[in-house]
């Protein structure tokens, strides 16, 4: 064979050699997507799946830019092309061998990546056993980053078994500095090996936000409250959190509507009104059927709830909204009174507050009022004292301290 192709090359000039190589590599391009792809493309066309359709966009660039840069890469290897083109074998490995070798590498990572990512999305509603396809688009990005930049280093003839070593010295310095995102990172793994949640799940968090996932990357959740806001909540603190999801095993969910009817209602009349006004809303499931229940003789009313349910969590306000105005409307019509409590206020005057809090200290003997002793009735009777009895009021040592009152 080598014979055949040397003595063919031999009567061609080194530009008419160069010529043919670079016309067999582009034509060989041109023949993969004018043919095989267009054959591929009408053949998926006909099938039902997406996923296939997909995979021949996202690979039919890399193909063909791999056919014509690998038509170079293989003459440029033959030594009886390589001896009759215009450049030497040293120039045409510098610029045709390795940088076509390095490009299709590149290309097929890129493409690769891309394709995983698209599968991923066309995937990830299509049932619980798909839950950890976004984490597994996030982990194989990462997969095919480092893989491309490895063989980069080694079709180039760079050493990378130090950069190994320096890795795992690195990895470490890294993982401590890095602890709280390395923790996120395998937090969402345990979420979705767990089947904690999906995208699109609605559910409520022990901390007491609630909303629904509209996104799970390597480092975080991203929740979407009823108030259109958008609440992003580390992977670690997610799995070491207590989580309500509302969406799971299935959205319905059920609903209860307390309400409270007058003591001597009949009660039977009572319940089949309920029931009618649960059958007749439209967000309310048939089945299974709305139910009143009796839950307990209140202080004010028997006190009743109406059990039913709703196809999504989303729902419940404004069901419960529609039930509440229907019942008031219906009890209304049905002169069926719903009690609510009532407080007795007592209203006393000032002068009867102060008559009957008055002190009974100054009642002695009999019952009669003595009236209270004061300083300056003690300070009369001193001086009455004194004018009576001179010498005692002279007398310094006589005891005064009867009247230190």
């Amino acid at each position: 064979m080598s014979q055949h192709l040397s003595s063919f090359l031999s009567g061609l000039s080194a530009l008419e050699v160069t010529a043919l190589v670079l016309l067999i590599s582009v034509g060989g391009a041109f023949v993969m997507e004018t043919v095989v792809i267009r054959l591929l493309f009408r053949y998926t066309s006909r099938t039902e799946t997406s996923l296939d359709n997909i995979v021949v966009q996202e690979l039919r660039w890399p193909i063909v830019v791999t056919v014509s840069l690998t038509g170079v890469f293989l003459f440029s290897r033959a030594p009886a092309v390589a001896e009759a083109l215009v450049v030497d074998a040293a120039t045409l490995n510098d610029f045709f061998g390795l940088p076509s070798l390095s490009v299709g590498i590149v290309i097929w990572a890129w493409a690769l990546n891309r394709l995983v990512n698209r599968l991923v999305d066309a995937v990830k509603d299509k049932g619980s056993r798909y839950d950890f396809a976004p984490v597994f688009s996030n982990v194989w990005t990462i997969v095919v980053s480092v893989g491309t930049i490895g063989a980069l280093l080694y079709i180039w003839g760079i050493e990378i078994t130090p950069l190994f070593a320096g890795a795992g010295i690195a990895g470490i310095a890294v993982g401590f500095a890095a602890k709280d995102t390395v923790a996120n990172f395998f937090g969402g793994i345990a979420l979705y090996f767990d089947d904690t949640y999906k995208i699109g799940d609605y559910v409520v968090l022990d901390s007491g936000e609630a909303g629904t996932v509209v996104k799970v990357g390597i480092r975080s959740t991203t929740l979407l409250t009823r108030d259109e806001l958008l609440v992003t909540v580390p992977n670690s603190v997610l799995n070491a959190a207590k989580i309500i999801n509302e969406s799971a095993p299935n959205r319905r969910r059920r609903l209860k509507v307390p309400v409270g009817v007058a003591y001597g209602t009949d009660v039977d009349e009572f319940e089949e009104l309920l029931t009618d006004i649960a059958l007749d809303e439209p967000l309310v499931l048939d089945s299974p059927r709305p139910r009143p229940r009796f839950r307990r003789f209140g202080p004010d009313a028997l006190e009743y709830e109406l059990v039913c349910w709703v196809n999504s969590p989303l729902k419940r306000g404004k069901a419960t909204h529609n039930l509440n105005r229907e019942i008031y409307k219906r009890l209304n019509d049905a002169a069926i009174g719903i009690p609510f409590p009532q407080r007795d206020v007592h209203v006393h005057s000032a002068d009867a507050e102060a008559t009957r809090q008055s002190p009974a200290a100054g009642l002695s003997n009999g019952g009669a009022r003595r009236p209270a002793r004061t300083r300056d009735a003690a300070a009369d009777e001193a001086v009455a004292d004194d004018v009576a009895d001179p010498d005692a009021a002279a007398d310094p040592d006589e005891d005064d301290s009867a009247y230190d009152e």
